[in-house]
């Protein structure tokens, strides 16, 4: 019998003059950045806690703390690379990862299939184990007005002793 587990993810954060737009792995351009003690890429933040969510093995925040100057500025591949091996801790490996990111600006479309590569290369998938969209308020909020970017991610996970 299959054991599978689902966690979601959600972060979001400020953006700010004097930093690149990281998104899924991938700099996007844009004049302004994600505020962030790492490079801010709220989707790589989701999908990290997606992930440590469906294993019950606690979210960014307990395994990476602000707090640790290890994490300024790291880029979210390394949160990636850190969590598939939390998760081969816990016995599961990563089925599928899907992740919306929410954003009035910039055009994300052009970058998608980037961040799917990204993201499936940081977790040792195809990149056909990955999805990502791009959605915006519609001018709605704070994201609407620009003031900030945000994802949820939905994660699969199953047990490595059911293979």
């Amino acid at each position: 019998m299959s054991t599978a587990r689902v966690g979601t993810g959600f972060d979001a954060h400020r953006l700010v003059a004097g930093r690149p737009l990281m998104l899924g792995g991938v700099e996007i351009p844009y004049e302004r950045g994600l505020e962030g003690h790492s490079d801010g890429d709220c989707v790589i933040h989701a999908v990290c806690d997606a992930l440590l969510g469906a294993a019950a093995a606690g979210d960014m925040g307990r395994h990476f703390p602000s707090s640790d100057p290890r994490w300024k500025d790291a880029a979210g591949r390394e949160f990636l690379g850190a969590v598939a091996r939390i998760l081969e801790g816990h016995g599961y490996r990563v089925a599928n990862v899907d992740v919306t990111v929410i954003a009035q600006a910039p055009a994300l479309a052009p970058h998608i299939d980037r961040m799917r590569a990204r993201i499936a290369e940081g977790l040792g998938l195809a990149p056909e184990s990955v999805s990502v969209k791009a959605k915006s308020t519609d001018y709605l909020g704070a994201i609407g007005r620009g003031e900030g970017i945000a994802a949820q991610a939905t994660a699969l996970l199953r047990r490595t002793e059911d293979e």
